[in-house]
């Protein structure tokens, strides 16, 4: 508890100093430094830029990073890692509102995005012209605008998942779904349950995105101003995940896997667990059999939807990791050259983690060989082609604010724990929600 309430305190302190910052000056409209001038001032010299990314340096961004060097010796690169997690997103912003090196970093939701322009620590490039975004990028970089502009370029696809067992689902005579809801979903872990080993697991960081599959369409408040997180399904996302962690045990209940620090992916790919719920992230360990040896092929299905109507379905994913230019940076020109490169194909071996380039300009076909590598066999093709490339179910990304998103799972988490019923964990989410809305007028 102390740990938590430390950071909240830090995370308002970092919040309140970019705000003020802000209110000292316009962050965004910095002239970008010269080209022929390195941080130093000595012109000649080259030019260091920091570039900040959740992702391990050897999936992928290390090898991006070398290409670059080896191909600009007038602009050199270097990648910090930072975990995208609270603590991570933190270290983050505190590196940036105090000055610390970061010239490029990578927002992983729109709402962190959001918070960052709102603190004037990313660059507005609408002052650059010569890179369409929208004709670069397609219709799905809309997502992405923060008040009508673009402080940054969305530049992955980002499909979410169900990864199967294929062997298990075959040994079942199940078939790889397409088009399924929770409720099939929850009969697929019953029938593929083995003794006490559970059919479904799920990676937390998309955990809770059938309620916001709901919300971002319907509305996170009614008409009437009043919150909508007692909508029908979200008691149905609440009483189905519940019913499988105590009655069916067919996946782990919530207090077991946030206690456990369960490794999920580890745990799929040891075929102890048939199906996993995550994102395309998930190739990055799937194609490494040093450290995650499978004796088994890896199909995909799209996550299932709540609602009975496929028409209304939307599901997690569009565009992602929106890649931003600090607005505090002297080197933003130099900046922006490496990340138009990258956008358009320099991030190609990213797609071996699974992150496939969203430029139309990317070589896609060199990015699939590197996702899939010499594991091409490994896979249900057929199946990964349709959640990658060939799934037409819009998307959505996730814009709700952090607070929310908070609040809300604290609450859910008491109902999963047991400490208090559907009824009321509905009621304290909304009421909770309705005081966030009132103080945020």
């Amino acid at each position: 508890m102390k740990k938590k309430r430390w950071i909240a305190g830090i995370t308002s302190l970092v919040l309140t100093m970019g705000l003020m910052a802000g209110c000292s000056g316009n962050g965004n409209s910095s002239s970008p430094a010269p080209n022929n001038e390195s941080a130093s001032g000595k012109a000649g010299s080259p030019v260091t830029l920091k570039m900040w990314g959740g992702v391990p340096p050897e999936s992928g961004p290390q090898e991006v990073i070398d290409t670059w060097n080896k191909e600009h010796p007038e602009i050199q690169v270097e990648y910090v890692r930072f975990v995208n997690d609270d603590d991570g997103n933190l270290k983050l912003d505190t590196a940036m509102i105090t000055g610390q090196d970061v010239d490029l970093f990578v927002n992983y939701t729109v709402s962190h995005a959001t918070k960052r322009v709102e603190s004037n620590l990313a660059l507005d490039l609408s002052s650059f012209n010569d890179y369409n975004i929208d004709e670069k990028m397609g219709a799905d970089a809309e997502s992405w605008k923060i008040d009508g502009k673009y402080y940054g370029v969305p530049t992955t696809k980002s499909p979410f998942f169900i990864a199967l067992n294929k062997d298990a689902l075959d040994a079942a005579n199940l078939p790889v779904p397409k088009d399924w809801t929770w409720d099939e979903l929850r009969e697929y872990a019953k029938k593929l349950k083995v003794g006490d080993n559970y059919g479904f697991i799920q990676n937390m960081e998309p955990f809770v995105d059938p309620i916001d599959s709901v919300l971002s369409q319907e509305g996170y408040t009614k008409a009437d101003g009043t919150s909508n997180l007692d909508h029908p399904l979200v008691r149905k996302w609440l009483e189905t995940l519940n019913v499988m962690m105590k009655e069916d045990k067919t996946t782990p209940a919530l207090g077991e896997q946030l206690t456990s620090k369960m490794p999920v992916e580890q745990v799929f790919l040891s075929g102890d667990v048939p199906m996993l719920n995550i994102g395309a992230w998930l190739l990055r360990s799937s194609n490494n059999f040093t450290d995650f040896p499978r004796d088994f092929k890896i199909a995909f299905a799209q996550v299932p939807r709540l609602g009975d109507s496929a028409e209304k379905y939307v599901t997690r994913g569009g565009l992602g990791d929106y890649i931003s230019i600090n607005a505090k940076s002297k080197k933003q020109a130099e900046a922006w050259e490496f990340l138009k490169w990258y956008a358009d194909g320099g991030m190609a071996p990213m797609a071996a983690g699974g992150r496939l380039p969203a430029s139309k300009d990317a070589n896609q076909e060199d990015a699939l060989n590197k996702l899939l590598g010499d594991k091409k066999d490994t896979y249900d093709l057929d199946s990964l082609m349709h959640v990658m490339f060939e799934d037409t179910t819009p998307t959505y990304v996730r814009s709700l604010q952090q607070e929310v998103m908070d609040l809300r799972s604290q609450e859910y988490e008491k109902y999963f724990l047991g400490s208090q019923s559907i009824d009321q964990t509905l009621d304290a989410m909304t009421t909770r929600h309705e005081s966030y809305l009132k103080q945020n007028k």
